[in-house]
């Protein structure tokens, strides 16, 4: 129930994203069912059916990306101060949005059956003058526990992918393990509490206290006996027994303190771009020594290795584009513009990968439209249309959460005396930067994967 209120009180921008979802579940499910019926049209042909369920898997994965990039800018299941007061804790709003996008992909798969059913003519008859007879094996009866279990995968796939994405995490960062040393720096703590006169017996010194003191006996000799009877206190009021007691086996050997850490000036740059472009190069050999006795799954392979590599190359593909906006001596506009993608890159990149190889793989597919490949069909346009709009919904859904992540940082300059307009300025830029490097590279790799096909 409060998933449903959640999802009946959202606000209209939340609804399209959600109806999104449902939309591009509605295609994806269309297309399996579309599969499953070619198979009874065609049953001596299953090689052929087993290769058009294949071909479902792009669109299914990107409906999953969008379902989960959905899921992750939901503003009703965002963690807030006192909700775990009333129960509504990290795990309790993870449910939540693996509810809603159940319901979301839940809708689109029913959609999906019912259209089907029409096109079918188990419903209202034939439509279209009979036109998808032929596709949709229209006349022969309809295997149910196939169709719910084609129907099904896709919002168990979705659910499971978000449960796992959104899962509760500890956000305290995981303690240093400290090695631990005993008496005179052996191994290992010791076998009970030591007192004060066990340190001042083997002359180890006391740890300098934060106000500057010694830590010592008032007057004391290196033997611990106090001269007057008196224990020195610390800076911060605690006696020297005291912060001995707390400092006991956890204080490094006076020959193995630990050195200051480095900086890391790499910090924050992904470092998937040198496999992005190994794999880049794999998918583009595998297209171009591939033989011809098989020439749909070398096309196949192909694009899996060089979408991979283009959703691994992404993050770094635009850090790099942030660091070329910075280049020179950048104004306040460009140096706004390229550390905003700098910052953005881990969580926009990994999108623009993905519509990179849609795009390479739509401009390779039309390229090919007037040589040896075959023409477009109606099923083909479905999945192409659910593949690049699932893609190209994703990376404005990724744009709308880097824009609820910046937003403290967009607060804090406007308080600071930044001008609206440049702000609007940094942000177009960006928008005009990422085309200008993502869209020769996908040029380039389209003409590469449609070369070998085209002799």
């Amino acid at each position: 129930m409060l998933a449903l209120r959640l999802t009946r009180a959202a606000r209209p921008a939340v609804q399209l994203r959600r109806l999104l979802v449902a939309a591009a579940s509605a295609g994806t499910g269309l297309l399996l069912l579309s599969s499953l019926g070619h198979a009874l049209a065609h049953p001596e042909a299953a090689d052929a059916a087993a290769l058009r369920l294949a071909w479902c898997a792009a669109p299914l994965a990107a409906t999953v990306y969008l379902a989960l990039a959905v899921a992750r800018t939901d503003p009703g299941t965002r963690p807030r101060p006192g909700l775990s007061a009333v129960g509504l804790g990290p795990a309790r709003l993870m449910a939540v949005s693996v509810l809603t996008t159940a319901l979301s992909c839940s809708l689109g798969s029913l959609l999906a059956l019912l259209f089907f059913l029409h096109l079918r003519g188990d419903l209202t008859g034939l439509p279209f003058d009979g036109a998808a007879a032929g596709l949709l094996a229209a006349g022969l009866p309809l295997p149910v526990p196939a169709a719910v279990t084609l129907l099904t995968v896709l919002p168990v796939t979705a659910t499971a992918a978000v449960a796992v994405a959104l899962r509760p995490r500890d956000p305290r960062p995981p303690a240093p393990a400290v090695r631990r040393f005993g008496r005179f720096g052996a191994l290992g703590g010791p076998a009970g509490p030591e007192t004060f006169g066990a340190y001042g017996r083997f002359g180890i010194r006391l740890p300098s206290a934060p106000g500057g003191g010694r830590g010592v006996a008032a007057g004391g000799n290196r033997d611990g006996a106090a001269g007057d009877g008196r224990t020195a206190t610390a800076g911060d009021g605690r006696t020297a027994t005291a912060a001995l007691l707390e400092t006991d086996g956890d204080r490094p050997a006076p020959d193995s303190a630990p050195e200051p850490p480095v900086p890391d000036t790499r910090a924050g740059t992904p470092a998937g771009l040198p496999w992005g472009v190994a794999l880049v190069t794999a998918g583009l050999a595998a297209q171009a020594y591939a033989g011809r006795s098989a020439p749909a799954l070398a096309v196949l392979l192909g694009w899996l290795l060089t979408g991979v590599g283009l959703v691994l190359a992404g993050p770094g593909l635009t850090h790099l584009c942030g660091r070329i906006l910075q280049a020179g001596r950048p104004g306040a506009l460009r140096l706004l513009a390229g550390r905003g993608l700098m910052a953005e890159a881990a969580r926009i990149g990994r999108p623009l990968g993905v519509l990179c190889t849609v795009a390479s793989a739509g401009c390779a597919l039309t390229a090919l439209s007037g040589g040896p490949a075959p023409a477009f069909g109606p099923l083909s346009t479905l999945g192409a249309l659910v593949v690049g709009g699932a893609t190209l919904a994703t990376l404005l859904t990724a744009a709308v959460e880097s824009r609820q992540y910046r937003a403290g940082t967009t607060a804090a300059l406007l308080r600071l005396g930044a001008r609206p307009a440049l702000l609007r300025g940094a942000a177009a830029l960006r928008a005009a930067a990422l085309p200008a490097l993502f869209g020769p590279l996908v040029l380039a790799i389209a003409a590469l994967s449609a070369l070998p096909l085209s002799r």
